[in-house]
């Protein structure tokens, strides 16, 4: 099977890679091996929150110059100023395109509300998700929590604490749902995935409505677990609708209804601009020669190998095999490619829990042009885009889901851009 494009990894970077590839016009496969770090995260996306150095960033473009003098092997120091820029709206562009309803801007950060109630910064949110701008307050001064019965990963009480410490009246309450008791036997199977199902059949919405009614009725606005909407906003806007009210959603520990939803309409992007997605599947070698990679061999794919002219790898990082640790050494799996200094065994982890974790900027090293390294030289047609990447910590500078999307773009422009180039030398040849 050839493609111009395989794409090994279904996550946040491999299908915003694909989505731009495919856009272009160039036939694109991914390789997926299963759940990715969407599934477990809140839906919203951080660009830069954080310089090294602690410095907040409240408005992420003004600050890249600075964070290339403390990082100067971050991905975006890497990329440079100007093309982080333009990816960044690039980026929100694209997911505009997909239908998906974000609010925030490159331009500035904003705060959202977190499971426990606490603010946190990021750069873009989905709609549901409760908000506030830097240096105001909430527009709402009464808001009901509610949480359901027996649902053990959202505590209304600690998110309502927690909006009274900011001056907010906000009051704790559970609902009881039966249509849930069947769930409600077993704990395990009580999760936000399985409630949606049920929460989302339009043949419950009367009841629902029927049960929130009484306990919201001074309220202004609802904060509720994400348990409702997994394909789409739709359950939610009618939930909010027969409310009355303004209803938001929090999200819960994983796996994650906006995480997931988030990734299903970026996979349904993906696959309506033609791209091939093969899931459940895995490289499991590459065939390389003189700086360039010839083709792929998967699991499921036996002898059959995927050739493609370009490649890109973004595997993820340790959380999805991208990496791997053993007890005094870190690699990676497929090519053993060249990672960023590592430094000894007893450093690589920091005592202070909250601190940054030295192991978070582990990852591939590349050149200027995202492009992987083995053994000092960077091989032609493969580029590194996401969490495999090194130079950044995504937790303490929040920048996770920013690094992803951007050099996954970056990416697949140098692949458009070389692919014209080839194009054009074609044309002036054959004239």
């Amino acid at each position: 099977m050839k493609y111009d494009v395989v794409v090994m990894g279904g996550g946040l970077a491999g299908l915003l890679c694909g989505i731009r590839l495919t856009q272009s016009g160039l036939s694109c496969a991914m390789v997926s091996a299963g759940q990715n770090a969407l599934h477990f995260s809140s839906g919203s996306l951080d660009l830069l929150t954080h310089l090294p150095d602690g410095q907040i960033a409240e408005k992420p473009l003004t600050m890249l110059s600075e964070l290339k003098s403390q990082a100067p092997f971050h991905p975006y120091s890497l990329m440079g100023e100007n093309q982080v820029t333009e990816l960044a709206r690039m980026a929100e562009s694209i997911l505009q395109q997909t239908g998906i309803r974000l609010k925030g801007s490159c331009e500035e950060n904003h705060y959202r509300i977190t499971p426990l109630g606490h603010k946190r910064m990021t750069w873009l949110s989905p709609e549901s998700v409760p908000t506030i701008g830097l240096h105001q307050k909430m527009d709402v001064s009464k808001i009901a929590v509610v949480g359901i019965e027996g649902f053990l990963d959202f505590q209304p009480q600690m998110v309502a604490d927690e909006l009274q410490r900011e001056g907010i009246q906000a009051s704790a309450h559970y609902v009881h749902l039966p249509l849930l008791d069947r769930l409600r036997e077993n704990p395990s199977e009580f999760r936000a995935i399985n409630v949606a199902r049920w929460l989302d059949r339009p043949e419950n919405m009367d009841q629902i409505v029927g049960e929130i009614s009484p306990l919201i009725a001074d309220a202004e606005a609802v904060f509720m677990p994400a348990c409702i909407g997994l394909d789409s906003e739709q359950p939610m806007l009618e939930l909010q609708k027969r409310l009355g009210k303004q209803l938001y959603l929090l999200p819960t520990l994983p796996p994650s209804l906006l995480g997931i939803r988030l990734h299903e309409m970026l996979l349904r992007q993906f696959r309506r601009q033609g791209g091939i997605v093969m899931p459940g599947d895995k490289v499991t070698s590459v065939n390389h020669s003189e700086g360039r990679i010839e083709s792929v061999q998967t699991r499921n794919h036996g002898d059959i190998s995927l050739k493609a002219k370009h490649f890109v790898l973004a595997t993820g990082s340790f959380f999805n095999n991208g990496l791997v640790a053993e007890f005094d050494r870190v690699y990676e799996p497929l090519m053993n490619l060249d990672l960023c200094e590592i430094s000894e065994r007893a450093k690589w982890t920091n005592q202070e829990f909250f601190a940054s974790q030295p192991y978070m900027a582990f990852g591939v090293k590349t050149d200027e042009n995202l492009r992987a390294q083995k053994a000092g030289k960077a091989i032609e047609n493969l580029y590194v885009a996401g969490a495999v990447l090194g130079g950044f910590d995504p937790l303490t500078q929040g920048c996770g889901a920013g690094v992803s999307m951007i050099s996954a773009l970056f990416a697949a422009n140098e692949i458009i851009n070389e692919v014209s180039k080839n194009k054009a030398m074609q044309v002036e040849v054959a004239q």
